[in-house]
């Protein structure tokens, strides 16, 4: 069932900014209006949602191409960057092994998570746009198949075309940790997010949700990189130290403080209380809504792992990504392929052969890598 007949009594949006609600107020008046939408919506179904999806939803071939060509580009992009800048960096670093196999990954997910959360930056804080200010207005003048600004348009096409090479890339480019599972899910929901946003035009809130979760990402990579610099040519670097226990705090207070608190307060009430008053019966409410609730689980979800890790950190004072396996093999292979002499030996088993000729152990499977 999709809600879409969901509806109740409401006007185009009031005239000044509603104060942002509180988790008692969200839960509660929230779960009010669910419940009585699902109530409401008597015509609900696979029917009505196939009905509603070829009246609302409005996506072009043209932008699908681009869709998939930009994806394309960005596999393409990394693997540039990879050998001809992110590789040869970390040689001249002198990296340790196991940290010069993963430094590649982070260094393009900085790249491209700073340059993206500028964007949405610039597009909340810069231009005209009040949705941060104020989440309710994201629905204000909905219409369907309306415009969508070319600003935000372009927005959409860089980060959509990043999940859909984020999708490929989780599986056969990054290293594989515990909840890379978890990641290629929330990759897809994300994307699920992004294409049916656009093609519903509640691309608005679209770009309050990109800004909330973007700049987790940052300072994640920023905090890992640091960890990987503090070891380099066999010395300890002060400053890197210093850098990655401030990324480590950072992070794991603006993971609450973005995902945890102004995502249930100021995107969930929108879509899920304000959405209804501005346009009673606006399409997929319930679809949208659970889609949006899933990523606040997964969010919850990784902020154990962030417990976790300043139990960690406080116990043994060192910062490491606590989602990463144990493994001496992958940092044998990185050696190997990085031509460093000090690799550390071990017998040739058939697991370390596996790691010597660049495979990685997926949940068991053995499993080559590409870029």
């Amino acid at each position: 069932m999709d809600g879409s007949d969901a509806g109740s009594a409401g006007s185009a949006g009031p005239a000044e900014v509603e104060p942002m609600p509180g988790y008692l107020q969200l839960m509660s008046r929230g779960s009010g209006v669910l419940l009585a939408a699902w109530r409401d919506c008597s015509s609900c179904g696979l029917q009505r949602s196939r009905t509603t999806f070829l009246d609302h939803a409005y996506f072009t071939w043209t932008e699908m191409a681009l869709f998939v060509f930009c994806a394309f580009l960005w596999t393409m992009v990394r693997r540039g960057l990879t050998q001809s800048l992110f590789k040869p960096l970390a040689q001249w670093c002198k990296l340790l092994p196991k940290d010069a196999a993963k430094m590649p990954e982070s260094s393009w997910k900085l790249v491209f998570y700073t340059m993206s959360w500028s964007y949405s930056t610039y597009l909340l804080f810069f231009t005209s746009y009040p949705f941060f200010h104020d989440p309710p207005s994201v629905f204000y003048n909905w219409k369907s198949g309306m415009t969508v600004p070319t600003d935000i348009a372009l927005a959409y096409l860089i980060q959509g075309s990043f999940y859909g090479h984020s999708i490929y890339a989780t599986i056969n480019m990054d290293a594989w940790r515990k909840d890379s599972a978890v990641m290629v899910v929330h990759h897809i929901i994300t994307l699920a997010l992004i294409g049916f946003s656009y093609a519903f035009r509640y691309h608005n809130v679209g770009i309050l949700v990109l800004f909330l979760h973007d700049i987790n990402d940052i300072l994640l990579e920023f905090t890992k990189l640091n960890v990987y610099l503090k070891s380099r040519g066999g010395g300890y670097h002060l400053l890197n130290d210093v850098l990655s226990n401030m990324g480590s705090v950072s992070f794991s207070i603006s993971w609450f403080w973005f995902r945890l608190y102004w995502f249930p307060l100021k995107v969930l009430y929108a879509t899920c209380v304000s959405s209804l008053q501005s346009v009673p019966n606006i399409p997929f409410y319930f679809f949208f809504n659970t889609l949006l609730f899933a990523l606040l689980l997964m969010n919850i979800y990784w902020f154990l792992f962030i417990v976790i890790f300043v139990v960690k950190v406080l116990k043994v004072k060192e910062v490491n990504d606590v989602r990463e396996y144990e493994d001496e093999d992958g940092s044998r292979a990185a050696a190997e392929l990085l031509g460093n002499s000090r690799a550390p030996k071990h017998d040739d088993d058939a697991g370390h052969h596996n790691a010597a000729h660049g495979k990685h152990v997926q949940n068991g499977v053995t499993k080559e890598k590409h870029l």
